[in-house]
């Protein structure tokens, strides 16, 4: 049982994947929007993206050609649902999610994932 928190925790232990929640809470997202906003390599997001999925704080769903990724509406552990409701709280880098917000609504996937 200390080993499933350890794992929530250490899938938040990265300012990244904290990053990526708080753009997941505005819309879902593929890997090539993420890739755009967060300036890392595809693989270091397909990455982070693996963590976050593994903990159960985001699922995935098939568009067409892309995989969006959003916040797991329904997770089974409900301690997820009180972690995403409280990132807010636990993030005081208001200058970086503000600007990752203005981001994540102006990223056109059509253009960044044909790159």
């Amino acid at each position: 049982m200390i080993e499933e928190k350890a794992k929530l925790f250490k899938s938040l232990s990265d300012s990244n994947r904290l990053r990526i929640l708080k753009m997941l809470q505005i819309k879902p997202l593929c890997v090539c929007e993420i890739t755009d906003i967060l300036k890392l390599a595809t693989s270091t997001v397909s990455k982070h993206l693996s963590i976050l999925k593994e903990a159960g704080f985001i699922v995935e769903q098939k568009d067409g050609k892309w995989v969006n990724y959003m916040i797991n509406p329904q997770p089974d552990d409900p301690r997820i649902s009180s972690i995403i409701s409280t990132l807010d709280f636990w993030i005081a880098d208001k200058k970086i999610i503000e600007a990752d917000r203005i981001k994540v609504n102006k990223v056109d996937r059509y253009s960044v994932c044909s790159k």
